[in-house]
């Protein structure tokens, strides 16, 4: 696998991870509300760490927002920007898509 493979399949994995570890919250209740005070500042700075530029830090907001709102845990953003990344963003330029 090329190295861009790689750190396609890696972002897909830790984001998918990332998005799980934001669901956790729902599973307690009360509790699971108040954990969102620590993760959501770490999975926005995760956010902008997977993703450079200012794409990046704009997705690091919107997560670090869904996080902290109660009720919005449910939004997978690191699998969404993922989606964006990976395959929206670069359809535009008329690549094909490789699995």
């Amino acid at each position: 696998m090329s190295k861009t493979k790689d750190k396609k399949f890696k972002n897909l994995f830790l984001g998918l991870l990332f998005d799980g570890i934001g669901m956790l919250s729902f599973a307690v209740p009360l509790l699971g509300d108040f954990s969102d005070i620590f993760w959501a500042p770490l999975s926005g700075w995760l956010m902008t760490r997977m993703y450079k530029g200012k794409i990046g830090q704009a997705a690091g907001i919107v997560t670090f927002i869904e996080e902290i709102i109660p009720g919005l845990d449910v939004i997978p953003t690191f699998t969404i920007m993922w989606l964006y990344t990976y395959i929206f963003k670069g359809s535009k330029k008329g690549r094909t898509i490789e699995v």
